[in-house]
């Protein structure tokens, strides 16, 4: 046996025990046939990240799964890995380029990248260290990298098959740019924001006539790039300028009035500008008319060498001097608020610039029905259901995918030109001469979309495209964890290239939790200055504790509140666990031997702390297996706290200070047996310190990882004794908090009388009543008719204790508290009366519900009646 130190030092035990993790190799899984698989994959972390709230419930959750599941027997598997973040890590190596005096165009592209790997080696492994603090029991020996040889592999295999299926194209189509990043991004990467704008009402001349359209515009510096203006065919208004022209403001150029379904007859004047080159709508209208496009601005968000007067100017700078003009010109009609939903870049926060650009795009109407299809069937759900909303609504309208990026950190887009014979070629293979020519060839200079690359992570993680063992074994996946925030982003991007490439759904439930926000309920951020580092929580206060915060009261797609109460309490836990085991340990002597006593041995208090937990490995594991992971967390935290040291420990103390030496020992066996399978359900919510106590306490293995979860089992199911003591124990309470209101000091005992129904109970706990109800003798009977002058009761459910306190206590105070309890049970009594006389509840609720309020009103009644006899007999 291991002695524990006087006091639970986290600093020093979780480093220790992680060290004793990784060398024993207990976090590493190996196909095994005799077992199930049970498989969760990392959302892998930036490569340029910092632990935060968010990655470490994220973490913590998945830790939780893969450790019950360990413990229950499955070969689980927690594969890690770290995304290579294509835009955020280049905009932080630029940045430190910039410092020394260097540009990307300065090095070229493969000096660029020497620098990125060796940033990547030298911060990038920062986030995976932080995981470890955490408790993480990830497979490291299986670590992945998004841009590592195994997962570029079969991102240039996936991008060659799309190829070859014509669901990968180039081509030009309105893209979203933004123009700090300088790089295109895909439409679930825009965020919107609410923003103060203006409508411009602009009045286009109608050529040949007196005439002019109105219309409104956000965007007033596009106008430069309008090709036509729109009106609905249908529009009475306007049906006589079918095939007309209108003069466009400031250019002085002829443009075509052209007739669209697309226009809103109801919205504003029911004209409508066009800009191909600016505006995803307008571009649709354009290819359907031929319009020409026409673009005003650059990659920076300044106004293009096309725009005369303007050039050069940026989007905002040029938006003023256009207004200004239009206004001089007389072509501004009015200028009106509007608020404006803005798309924003999600890496940088700038308003995105929709814009015409040669891109590749993947195609995504024909792989987004069978990925829906597969939500819809129920081979994958969401948890809760409810947010498979989020993801209908994002396939069912979604649009083909841009996932070429103008960076140099990324998979570079595998197509090569030859110029000699004007060829594209797209080969997972390097190329350096055309196939059809042999001419040199040159590769495009874009990279993929980082999202294209973590799509495939599910299987790529596992060696796909080659069939390897881990593949065949682990893959499908079972439960990934996630935020919400990236059900668009990577979630529904997952499911598309599981069902594509492999055939097979990537996993089978999609657990999404919400997230951490601070004690008032804000989102933590910078701005507001009230983000919580995870890692100096830890050095405070340990990991486990901060582990335990992290899921006791969370509820899957929730968001939680992190506060300092709630940290302290979870390490005043882990103080309270530790001090009980130091109690236990002290109690046993050199030659203990664990190991459950026959029931025979066992008495009612044994029986009824065995029985509680034999109840809670079922009602645990049971909300575990429905990812309800903070309900099991409060029943195992509420067991250890209030049932094991409150109760049972104090219980057993009678016997351990006894005469008898092998009541003495069933005691200290039951003890030993409770804390130890307590451990165990506590042990992934709190590994830690329940693998460090575990290692203190006789009779146990190797590590508690890799024992088995506890079980329901009939031989533990005291069901009638564990009634029996909850009776006793109620009626304890009850005398003790009688006692405490009345202010009567511990070491004042009485005799005291029993009334109940369930005289076999109170009989069996004459030794418990005596010890905890401060009894000096006990009476039980059925009915009690003896004198009640001077004496207060205690009053529960099923007994009436009449105690010759009076003496001691003020009568009229007593009279109050009488009179207290008695208004409770009225209005429990009328609660339960207006319920069952509701014929709407009666009718609809289930009858198990009906009988329960039925039980409780009958419970209610018959406690005011012994209320009403114990105020009687104070006279």
């Amino acid at each position: 046996m291991k002695e524990l130190e006087k006091l639970y030092d986290p600093a020093r035990v979780e480093d220790d025990v992680y060290a004793f993790w990784l060398n024993g190799g207990y976090f590493h899984t190996k196909a095994d046939p005799d077992k199930k698989p049970y498989t969760i994959v990392m959302p892998p972390p930036n490569v340029t990240g910092q632990l935060h709230m968010g990655h470490a419930m994220d973490e913590t959750w998945q830790d939780i799964l893969i450790r019950f599941k360990r413990m229950q027997g499955y070969a689980a598997l927690w594969v890690p890995g770290t995304d290579h973040a294509s835009i955020a890590t280049e905009a932080k190596v630029v940045a430190k380029m910039k410092e020394e005096g260097l540009t990307k165009e300065m090095l070229g592209r493969d000096g660029f990248l020497e620098r990125a790997w060796a940033w990547k080696n030298q911060y990038g492994n920062r986030i995976v260290s932080q995981l470890k603090k955490l408790g993480c029991s990830c497979d490291w020996e299986r670590e992945r990298f998004t841009m590592d040889e195994g997962c570029s592999k079969a991102v240039l295999k996936v991008f060659q098959y799309l190829y070859d299926k014509d669901l990968i194209y180039r081509g030009e189509r309105i893209i979203n740019w933004c123009p700090h990043c300088k790089t295109s991004i895909s439409d679930a990467e825009v965020e919107y924001q609410d923003q103060d704008s203006f409508f411009w009402h602009l009045k286009y001349p109608i050529v040949g006539t007196d005439e002019y359209l109105v219309l409104a515009t956000t965007r007033p510096e596009t106008m430069l790039g309008d090709t036509a203006v729109a009106i609905h065919p249908d529009d009475e208004r306007y049906k006589h300028l079918h095939g007309k022209k209108v003069l466009l403001p400031l250019v002085n150029k002829e443009i075509p009035i052209v007739t669209d379904e697309y226009v809103d007859m109801e919205f504003g004047t029911g004209v409508v500008k066009i800009t191909p080159a600016h505006d995803p709508n307008d571009f649709e209208v354009g290819q359907r008319h031929s319009l020409p496009i026409v673009k005003c601005l650059d990659e920076t968000a300044h106004m293009t060498a096309d725009c005369g007067k303007y050039a050069g100017m940026d989007r905002y700078e040029a938006r003023k001097a256009i207004v200004a003009d239009l206004e001089a010109g007389g072509y501004l009609e009015k200028i009106e608020p509007h608020p404006h939903n803005v798309g924003t870049c999600y890496r940088c926060g700038t308003t995105i610039e929709p814009m015409v650009s040669k891109q590749w795009f993947v195609r995504m109407e024909p792989l987004a029905k069978p990925a829906i299809d597969a939500v819809r069937s129920g081979d994958i759900k969401f948890v809760p259901e409810r947010f498979d909303k989020n993801y209908y609504h994002w396939m069912e309208n979604t649009r083909d995918w841009c996932i070429s990026r103008q960076l140099w950190w990324g998979h570079r887009i595998p197509a090569y030109y030859c110029d000699a014979c004007g060829k594209v070629h797209v080969s997972a293979e390097t190329l350096t001469a055309c196939p059809d020519c042999g001419a040199p060839v040159r590769q495009d200079e874009d990279t993929l979309d980082t999202w294209f690359s973590s799509a495939l992570w599910p299987f790529s993680t596992l060696g796909w495209p080659d069939d390897t063992e881990d593949l065949r074994y682990f893959y499908p996946t079972n439960t990934l964890v996630t935020g919400y925030d990236i059900i668009t982003f990577w979630v529904s991007r997952m499911i598309v290239a599981g069902l594509e490439y492999t055939g097979k759904a990537p996993f089978d439930t999609v657990l999404i939790h919400g997230l951490v926000r601070d004690a008032q309920g804000r989102k933590m951020s910078k701005s507001l200055g009230n983000g919580i580092d995870p890692l100096e929580i830890i050095r405070d206060y340990g990991a486990d504790a901060l582990r335990l915060t992290l899921v006791l009261g969370s509820t899957p797609g929730n968001d939680m509140r992190f506060s300092d109460e709630k940290i302290k309490a979870s390490r005043n836990f882990a103080n309270k666990l530790w001090n009980a085991t130091r109690f236990v340990m002290m109690n046993l002597p050199e030659d203990f031997e664990a190991g459950l006593p026959a029931a025979d041995k066992l008495d009612l208090s044994d029986k009824w702390v065995l029985s509680r937990l034999n109840h809670l490995a079922r009602t645990a594991t049971e909300n575990l297996e429905k990812f309800e992971l903070g309900l099991a967390a409060q029943k195992i935290q509420d067991f250890i706290w209030e049932v094991y040291c409150d109760w049972y420990i104090e219980i057993a103390k009678v016997r351990l200070n006894g005469s008898d030496a092998a009541e003495a020992d069933v005691a200290r066996k039951v003890l030993v047996y409770v804390l130890t399978q307590a451990l165990k359900l506590l042990h992934p919510f709190m590994p830690f310190i329940t693998e460090e106590i575990y290692h203190a306490l006789p009779g146990t293995g190797e590590s508690i990882m890799i024992e088995q979860w506890p079980e329901f089992t009939a031989e533990l199911d005291y069901a009638a004794d564990e009634t029996d003591f909850e009776k006793l124990m109620d009626y304890i309470k009850a005398v003790r908090n009688l006692r405490a209101e009345m202010g009567v000091h511990p070491a004042k005992r009485s005799s005291m009388v029993i009334e109940t129904a369930d005289t076999a109970a109170f009989r069996r706990g004459g030794e418990y009543l005596a010890k905890f109800a401060f009894a000096t003798d006990v009476t039980v009977t059925e009915h009690y008719d003896g004198p009640t002058d001077g004496m207060v009761q205690a009053i529960t459910h099923s007994a009436r204790g009449f105690i010759p306190m009076l003496e001691l206590i003020d009568r009229d105070k007593e009279l109050a508290r009488l009179n207290k309890e008695k208004a409770g049970a009225e209005k429990e009594i009328a609660m339960f009366t207006r319920q069952l006389d509701n014929p709407g509840f009666v009718n609809k609720a289930p009858a198990q519900v009906v009988d329960d309020i039925r039980a409780k009103l009958a419970r209610a009644q018959d406690k005011l009646a012994r209320i009403d006899e114990s105020i009687a007999a104070l006279g």
